[in-house]
């Protein structure tokens, strides 16, 4: 599947690659003020995120769109929706595939799968930023193919309206379905008005109920068997991802797993109440 990579992009400095502005570092109060502005625009609590990351993304859009001030830019974003949907998609990280690190779902079918399936009645799933959809609908074929996805609720939440609409369509261009095993490959059908885009299951999609959730700054169901939160937390704080983790520990059931994803760990597990079952694999 997904080729591991031993650097970290945020870190590269791609500024030489956009056009080059007269942009003078923001001072700490003007760059709160920005975020409290974009706030109360977008309902998402940016001091969650690490300031200097985000900065220097906020940057390279700043560069690519030839502006040098944040108000200027926030400005922008208030009147361009295009321009504010670049911004969202910056922060929201909406990169994907199915069965993502596949040795990890190979791992969660063989070694938690079981476990789940022989101790529940009735399975409760949740994908916690689920992007584009791949992972729920990875998580729904392995469990159809188990024979329980009649037996299971599957949530998948993104703070990403647009791309929230786009995992509910199922839809995805034939190079996202390349690395798909064959034997999942009955799930899709091609797309009548153009055979290089196809369908996924209709059942499939109808398992899922998708909604719309800022992790940080809403309450969470109970009794999760199962949590997948992979790649979604690298940008946060460590305050907001500890605080994150507590809440995904208290919704899961007892024996509960919490899934997380390849560049992530959780610190401080023991102290939360976690056991670390294995690379990425933590159980209530």
């Amino acid at each position: 599947m997904e080729k591991k990579n031993n650097f970290d992009l945020d870190k590269i400095d791609f500024s030489h690659l956009v056009p080059k502005s007269n942009y003078k570092k923001p001072s700490e109060q003007e760059f709160s003020a920005f975020k409290t502005k974009v706030e109360h625009l977008i309902n998402l609590d940016l001091t969650h995120y690490k300031s200097n990351q985000m900065e220097r993304r906020i940057n390279t859009l700043m560069n690519r769109n030839g502006i040098d001030n944040l108000m200027v830019y926030y400005n922008l974003l208030k009147k361009d929706p295009e321009k504010l949907r670049e911004f969202i998609n910056m922060l929201t990280i909406n990169v994907t595939e199915f069965f993502r690190n596949k040795d990890k779902f190979d791992e969660l079918e063989k070694d938690h799968l079981p476990d789940i399936i022989k101790n529940t009645v009735n399975i409760k799933v949740w994908s916690a930023g689920c992007s584009i959809g791949a992972e729920i609908y990875s998580l729904a074929m392995l469990l159809d193919k188990h024979g329980v996805l009649n037996k299971t609720e599957l949530i998948a939440s993104d703070f990403d309206k647009e791309i929230l609409k786009r995992a509910q369509s199922g839809i995805y261009a034939e190079n996202e379905l390349k690395l798909l095993d064959k034997a999942y490959t009955k799930y899709f059908t091609p797309v009548e008005s153009d055979n290089k885009k196809f369908q996924i299951s209709k059942r499939l999609i109808s398992s899922v109920k998708f909604e719309r959730r800022d992790l940080l700054n809403s309450t969470f169901e109970k009794n999760f068997d199962l949590i997948l939160c992979r790649n979604v937390v690298i940008y946060f704080t460590e305050e907001a991802k500890d605080e994150l983790y507590q809440k995904f520990y208290d919704s899961l059931k007892p024996g509960g797993i919490l899934f997380i994803g390849s560049t992530e760990r959780i610190n401080n597990y023991k102290e939360i109440g976690f056991n670390l079952t294995s690379s990425f694999f933590y159980k209530k």
